[in-house]
Order: C-alpha cells, then structure tokens, then sequence
C-alpha cells in the first residue's frame, strides 16, 4: 500500500486549499489522506483560544467538517485525521514519519509567511526530509489550488553540478502519474572572470551553451531510460536560475526544487533559489531534500 500523504490543518484558506490538492495528489497515487491539526496551532482560525476542552472541541470540528467535504467531493479517498495537543511544527514532523509527502498551505508573501507567521512552515521543511508541498490561495493561484492544472507541466530545476536524483525521481514520477510534460531546467551564468567581453562573444556563448546541454542530457539520460513514456523537455539556460523557473513555471502545475539536507543547525537549508520560488511562484511548490 502506498504511504499516506499528510496535510496540516488550521482552518486557514490556505489550509483548506491545501488539503484539496492533497486529496487529488492521493487519488493519483493510490494513497491514504491524514489531516492533521495541533490545538495550540491558531486559535483565530479554530475558535476560542483559552480552555483545552474549547479547542480539542473546535478541532473535533475542524477536522470532521474537512473529512466529510473531501469525502463528499472524493467519496473514493481513504482519509483519516488526527489532532495533536502540542506545538504545531513538533506535531507535523511526528506525523509525517513513514509519510510519503507533507502538504501545507502558504500566502506566498515572503518566504514561506502567511503559514502560520512562515514559523511553522520554516520549521517543518527543515526538520523533515520527505517532500513538503506548499499550496497557495491567491487569486494566479486558485486554478492550481482546485485541481484545474493538473496536466499542466511538471517544472524542475536542477544543477549539474550537484547531484539531483532525488529531485528528478520525484518529477518524472509526478509527470509519469499526472501524464503531463516534465520540464528540466538547468540555468546557467558566464563565469565571473570571462570579462564583459565574452558575454558577447558569440562563438564563446554557444560552446558553454553546448558544454551546459551536454551535462544537462548526461544527468537525465538515466531518467529518459526508466520513463520513456514521460514527455521531456530538457532546456539549459543563460540567465538567473530564479528567473528561469519562474519564467518556465509560469503555466506549471507543480513546480519542484531541493534543499540541502544539513545535520548541523549552522549554514542554510533552503537556498535563495527555493526562497525566491516560494515567494513568487503561483503553482504549488514540491521542496525535495537532498544531500
């Protein structure tokens, strides 16, 4: 059977679109839905905030009238729910364990702001290395939130320099269930002492152009050979990776970028290029840990 897929709950707008995509995304996969609340999560969405008996009360609710509208619209999905008497990050982790997939919901204000103040959320990502899926609700968003992109292109960002396995099993499995495109995007930038004339040097731009296209079909070559039925769209780019992505995401149905898994709390988890995305992408975004 196929691990569950795990959505938090807080009774938010961007929750509740949250959990609509992750009941499609279970259908697709033939897995079971968790819904997950904490009580100490946020009282403004979920009722009075003072009393443990309030809030366990207002949670019950919470989480039965979010069964019985998914159930509704999905009378074929397996969901099940579960409401933590803690701390919202520490509760989603522990639920998370053995998951296949993380869903929550984000404004896209900033980095990963609007879901719970972004605390939460920044959390969660760091502190779990299954896939964490961030859906928003915004007016460019709500198409994706409702399902209504899902043979849209699946976009991944890779850099050849790193290893990206773990971020292209994830694509071209997504693509392969929803029989959409997968986009591979590798961008790429002169090197800082090509010196301004360079960048004008035609001849010089299309051998780079031609050494970056060559690691970029390298790299997915294998990925080619496990999914042949997958449309791929392979591109290397000149110009900022953000940019790109968010240029060729910009008609996706799901966007997927990595972040390093670190086991020490100095350095950065997640990137500029995944902040970026997170910020201003409208589809929703697929965080992929990876070493």
């Amino acid at each position: 059977m196929n691990r569950r897929i795990v959505v938090g709950l807080d009774g938010s707008a961007e929750s509740v679109a949250a959990a609509h995509w992750a009941a499609r995304e279970a259908l697709l996969r033939g897995a079971p839905l968790h819904l997950v609340h904490a009580e100490l999560w946020s009282a403004p969405h979920v009722g009075p905030s003072t009393g443990s008996e309030e809030r366990r009360r207002a949670a019950r609710t919470l989480l039965r009238e979010a069964s019985d509208e998914l159930l509704d619209k999905h009378p074929r999905l397996a969901v099940s729910a579960e409401s933590f008497d803690g701390q919202p990050a520490a509760s989603l982790a522990h639920a998370t364990t053995g998951a296949s997939m993380l869903v929550l919901g984000s404004r896209g204000l900033g980095p990963l702001r609007g879901f719970v103040l972004g605390s939460v959320g920044m959390v969660v990502i760091h502190g779990v290395e299954q896939p964490v899926v961030l859906v928003r609700v915004s007016e460019d968003a709500l198409p994706h939130a409702q399902g209504q992109h899902l043979d849209r292109n699946v976009v991944v960002g890779v850099d050849t320099a790193r290893p990206c396995d773990a971020l292209l099993s994830f694509a071209f499995a997504e693509a392969s269930r929803r029989g959409c495109t997968l986009r591979a995007l590798h961008s790429w930038m002169l090197p800082p002492l090509a010196g301004s004339g360079a960048a004008y040097n035609a001849e010089v731009n299309a051998q780079i152009a031609r050494i970056e296209r060559t690691r970029l079909d390298d790299m997915l070559r294998p990925w080619r050979d496990m999914y042949p039925a997958v449309d791929l769209d392979a591109r290397a780019t000149l110009g900022p990776a953000s940019e790109q992505l968010l240029e060729a995401g910009s008609d996706a149905g799901l966007m997927v970028v990595g972040r390093r898994i670190r086991r020490s709390s100095l350095g950065t988890h997640l990137g500029p290029i995944a902040h970026a995305i997170l910020h201003h992408c409208a589809a929703p975004v697929a965080v992929i840990a990876h070493e």
